[in-house]
């Protein structure tokens, strides 16, 4: 099938995780692309999920409403502003408990090459796509501190295969994999686990939009062992599994989910 052919991506529930439901789940930008399947995933396991995100997802609230039977608990805003971000979270506490599972999702993968750089981009890449991670990391161990949780970091295999035209971006999810296997043994202790996932390209509306041509997709298939395009559906499980207890002794990890480009370990 054309992955081109369809922007309405269907999720399925593939596994149940029965120590998922009741949870008190926040991910960052919880409301389009990735982060909307994940939010669907959480609350099909029965979690109870408070989402940021700058842009209204009004619809996407009234769309798992409908599915569910219950809405996911939406905070608009912009995950740059750190105070905004901190207290977003004590809000979502508030509301559903204290944050069990962490997953910081939200990412901007623009494209640019080094003479176009200027301090100004560079700082907000990282702000966006790196800052941000640490400080939701720091409120969700403080929420965490008496009873443990799961902290996911979603980065990229983009960094792993060296790729070219979003240096920012890649850098950031290098710095991101760092700090998760710090944070994993700072926060150990408190039996709160951090890993950090690296997908491939995982054809979201966004990314059959914008750069999902016919010869962007073969060549990319091309470098896959598996000959089968990612879906969100693939991430989604993925997350499920790190921030269930199925994983309990996992953490410090880099989880690659690309269908084969990269080779770890």
């Amino acid at each position: 099938m054309d992955p081109r052919g369809s922007k309405e991506l269907n999720m399925t529930q593939n596994a149940t995780f029965h120590d998922i439901a009741g949870k008190s789940v926040y991910i960052t930008g919880g409301g389009f692309g990735i982060g909307a399947s994940l939010t669907d995933g959480f609350m099909a396991q029965g979690a109870n999920v408070a989402f940021i995100g700058r842009s209204d997802a009004s619809a996407f609230v009234a769309k798992m409403q409908a599915k569910h039977g219950r809405a996911p608990l939406f905070l608009q805003g912009d995950i740059t502003d750190t105070q905004h971000l901190q207290t977003t979270m004590r809000t979502a506490a508030a509301a559903h408990g204290d944050v069990d599972v962490l997953v910081n999702n939200a990412a901007n993968d623009d494209r640019h090459t080094l003479d176009e750089v200027t301090p100004e981009y560079w700082d907000h890449m990282q702000s966006i796509n790196l800052k941000s991670y640490f400080f939701a990391c720091q409120e969700a161990a403080r929420q965490m501190k008496a009873t443990g949780g799961a902290i996911v970091n979603f980065s990229s295999i983009s960094y792993i295969m060296g790729g070219a035209g979003y240096t920012a971006y890649t850098t950031a999810n290098g710095g991101i994999t760092a700090m998760s296997r710090s944070l994993a043994r700072e926060l150990g202790p408190d039996k709160i686990r951090v890993n950090a996932l690296a997908p491939g390209w995982v054809l979201t509306p966004k990314q059959l939009d914008k750069w999902a041509t016919p010869d962007a997709l073969a060549g990319h298939l091309s470098t896959q062992c598996l000959k089968e395009h990612l879906a969100p559906q693939d991430i989604v499980d993925a997350v499920l599994f790190l921030s269930s207890n199925t994983s309990r002794m996992m953490t410090g990890q880099c989880m690659v989910v690309d269908g084969g480009v990269v080779v770890t370990g």
